[in-house]
């Protein structure tokens, strides 16, 4: 078993702002309130933190966290890009500094005016030059681009057609990660969908925008950031049980990482490898897992990450989520605080944050009974994956 960061890291503090369509903050500032609620979270003072890792974004910049936190003594920094994969990697990579001795207190942040943007990843308009921040710059403005393939919910239909072809796969699935979530959300102050419930008549009655995606399979467009505080054991020693132990994480490339079509397997996910490495070197059994917070981009995405990380076979996740097992209450709830689908788009950080809460008992009407161990998956760009196993 490899143990390299086995309960050697801690997750002490969160930070969120608010979830909105439309604000006048920019995603600097945003980011950066998100990271001082975090040291705050923590009761730790800003300027004492020696590490950051930024997840997808680049902006802030290492300095803009030495200005606004106050940072004395930078010790360890990174960026992280792979999509919405990063924030996962990124605490993976924080644990790894801290378990290593690099740092001592890293703050993890990302961050997106993703509704507020001139240039909305929905949309089809793109930005002069093309299509940027994915991987393929080439592929995808010299042969998809001038074909009509512009946006994600175009590019990721390929693999989900592709998925229903081969494995005939039951589309309830997709309806029932989206009901199930949206319901989660109802229980979440924080949720931008909240009073908003979703039915299954509104579910099919919603227009097919690209084959299979209906309105609700499509995760959502906001405006906000999140954060976390990765510490030592040492540390962590001192806060009691507000500290959650860090047991394992990886992350994975899928074969052709920067296209879909060009791989031997379509369904070939980064994902299918992180999983195996972290919960190797976590020593947790999948039936152990008491709750998954499961990047949810899309509600294929959901169950094919179920499948590739080894709960069940290809073709079999539609099946393994029915009857209430990823509900609150079920067998394995997932995306208990509404996920990308009915929370918020926060590049799943809001993931890491939500787990963090179940694991401190503090997620109110939310609480999964006796959570004692959760899952938490990122996934990004065309399929990388990153998982992380976190206990209290």
């Amino acid at each position: 078993m490899v143990s390299t960061i086995t309960d050697k890291a801690y997750i002490a503090g969160v930070g969120e702002t608010e979830y909105v369509r439309g604000t006048p903050k920019g995603e600097r500032q945003l980011i950066l309130e998100a990271s001082v609620a975090a040291c705050r979270d923590a009761g730790v003072d800003p300027s004492t933190v020696d590490g950051v890792v930024m997840a997808w974004k680049d902006v802030p910049t290492n300095e803009d966290f030495i200005a606004a936190l106050g940072i004395k003594d930078l010790r360890f920094h990174s960026h992280v890009h792979i999509g919405g994969a990063s924030p996962v990697a990124a605490v993976v990579q924080a644990a790894a500094a801290v378990a290593a001795g690099l740092a001592k207190r890293v703050i993890v942040a990302t961050g997106h005016n993703f509704y507020s943007t001139t240039n909305r990843l929905s949309s089809v308009e793109q930005s002069p030059g093309g299509v940027g921040n994915v991987p393929g710059y080439e592929i995808r403005n010299n042969l998809e681009n001038p074909a009509g393939l512009l946006a994600p919910m175009q590019w990721y239909s390929l693999h989900a057609n592709r998925w229903f072809h081969e494995t005939k796969a039951d589309p309830g699935g997709m309806e029932t990660v989206a009901l199930t979530t949206r319901k989660h959300a109802q229980l979440n102050k924080k949720a931008y969908m909240r009073g908003r419930e979703l039915t299954s008549e509104q579910y099919w009655a919603s227009p097919t925008f690209v084959k299979p995606f209906h309105l609700f399979d499509i995760c959502l467009e906001t405006d906000g950031a999140a954060a976390v505080l990765v510490v030592s054991a040492e540390e962590a020693r001192d806060m009691g049980r507000r500290a959650v132990a860090i047991a394992g994480g990886a992350e994975g490339h899928a074969d052709s990482p920067d296209d879909l079509s060009s791989r031997p397997d379509i369904l070939n996910m980064g994902i299918t490898k992180a999983a195996d490495r972290a919960f190797d070197m976590a020593g947790i059994r999948r039936e152990e897992v008491d709750f998954a917070e499961i990047y949810d981009c899309f509600t294929f995405v959901v169950l094919r990450q179920i499948e590739e990380m080894g709960f069940c076979g290809r073709g079999e996740a539609p099946d393994f989520v029915s009857g209430g097992r990823i509900a609150l209450g079920g067998e394995m709830p997932i995306n208990t605080h509404g996920g990308l689908l009915s929370q918020a788009h926060v590049v799943g950080m809001n993931h890491v944050v939500e787990a963090v809460s179940q694991l401190r008992g503090e997620a109110g009407d939310a609480q999964v009974r006796d959570a004692h161990i959760g899952l938490v998956t990122g996934y990004g760009d065309f399929s990388d994956g990153s998982v992380v196993l976190l206990h209290n």
